[in-house]
């Protein structure tokens, strides 16, 4: 077995048993599921006390308009805004004090809430929405042209746009814009997080090594070159594990929590919730009704995935292996973790940079700025997946993964040569000017 073979199962395996990767690994997926069940439990409760909204209408044409509802009650009054100010400050007697100056047709600025702390955003959005159908309804009205309002409404159209794409064969599949962004901006994600994290534990790793002076001991049966090679190995190789085994095991406890929840529900409660969504669908063609289903199916088949997850990994691991032979560069050049944060900031400024030209990318997959990311190695593997399900021309490809693995056997030629010289010094200083030195050597 080859000495980096050696040191890979050594990473890994020393990596693998610590208590930490085994709780990380299996509690990550619960608590990820715990907080999704959280946030959707959090979202059914209701607020049950109702609000009071306090209405001063100068101009007394609103008080049929604005209609109380489950959360918020309003109240009229004569009372002027500073009476009923200094009157809320002694008792909190209502939420927020809408005034309303003059008619809302003359001056659309007329309407000002009020309140001793910021108005929520539902508040606002049901005011203005109830205002502004009045308003729109009395300015129909003052055109006297019989059933306006009854054309208008049927004049309205809510386009369904389909996109279809035809590949070289002539056949044609029907596409999802959405789905394509979303599947992109996921995977770009993923990618992001995997560098960040584990490329940070090559850095951490051989910083730690360093300073127990255990890498002396290694060194003398070892080269610095394939000690590197090994240690950046042997971590992607535990971030691959960890990450399919959440993948696995948050799979397994969806499908546990919805076959458990699918058994506790008696058939009474089924028969309800069957009644309840007929009733909603009632009036709906059959085709309409399974319309959503077909078209999400349709566009799943007109993504090509076997090029998709193929391509993810060839990015996840290039981008990693640039990114992490940079990280043991800076870690073996230094004597503590702290003096690591000064080296690695230039790093973390090209990736942050590719999560920010990956969502800009996502608004037009073939423009200059998405073009040349994802030629850019640093900033390839995040921008490149998120043009992937936009069908990127194959030479496009070639070429970023071309440049990839080049900058990645250079950035690695350098990084093994600032290794080389920096894992045996101590108790110097080291500067950009130093490193430069070292790659002359």
């Amino acid at each position: 077995m080859s000495k980096i073979s050696l040191i890979i199962q050594r990473e890994y395996s020393t990596r693998v048993m610590k208590k930490s990767f085994i709780l990380l690994t299996f509690l990550t997926p619960i608590l990820l599921v715990g907080m999704i069940a959280l946030i959707v439990f959090l979202g059914t409760i209701k607020d049950d006390k109702i609000k009071n909204i306090v209405v001063v209408d100068k101009s007394g044409l609103y008080k049929d308009v604005l209609r109380n509802n489950e959360s918020y009650n309003f109240q009229f009054s004569d009372a002027t805004v500073d009476e009923l100010k200094k009157q809320n400050s002694e008792n909190s007697d209502f939420a927020a004090l809408l005034f309303i100056s003059k008619d809302l047709r003359i001056d659309s600025t007329a309407a000002v809430m009020y309140s001793d702390k910021q108005v929520n955003l539902e508040l606002k959005s049901y005011v203005s929405g109830l205002l502004n159908k009045h308003i729109e309804e009395q300015k129909l009205a003052a055109y006297n042209i019989p059933n306006l309002k009854e054309m208008v409404e049927k004049s309205n159209s809510d386009i369904e746009l389909k996109t279809i794409k035809w590949g070289e064969d002539g056949n044609e599949k029907e596409a999802s814009a959405e789905l394509a962004l979303m599947i992109g901006m996921l995977t770009a994600f993923i990618i992001y997080m995997f560098i960040v994290i584990y490329g940070a534990q090559v850095m951490t790793g051989v910083v730690q090594e360093k300073t127990n002076r255990i890498v002396e001991v290694m060194i003398s049966s070892v080269k610095p070159f394939e000690l590197m090679m090994g240690k950046i190995i042997g971590i992607a190789l535990v971030g691959l594990t960890q990450f399919m085994m959440w993948v696995l095991l948050t799979g397994a406890i969806l499908f546990g929590l919805s076959t458990t929840f699918a058994k506790d529900l008696d058939m009474e409660k089924m028969k309800e919730i069957q009644e309840l969504s007929q009733k909603g669908m009632q009036g709906m063609p059959t085709a309409e009704m399974n319309g959503e289903i077909a078209d999400f199916m349709t566009a799943i088949n007109g993504l090509d995935f076997v090029q998709i997850i193929s391509l993810f990994i060839v990015y996840f691991l290039g981008g990693y292996l640039l990114y992490a032979s940079l990280f043991a560069a800076i870690g073996s050049a230094v004597d503590n973790e702290t003096d690591t944060q000064q080296f690695s900031m230039p790093i973390m400024l090209p990736i942050i940079f590719a999560i920010y030209a990956g969502i800009f990318s996502a608004e037009n997959p073939d423009g200059p700025l998405a073009f040349w990311c994802s030629m850019i190695p640093f900033t390839s593997p995040i921008v490149m997946m998120v043009r992937l399900p936009f069908d990127v021309p194959f030479w496009q490809i070639a070429l970023s993964i071309s440049i990839l693995v080049l900058s990645f056997i250079g950035t690695t030629w350098m990084a093994g040569k600032i290794y080389r010289t920096g894992i045996l010094m101590y108790g110097k200083k080291t500067t950009w000017k130093e490193m430069w030195k070292w790659l002359r050597y």
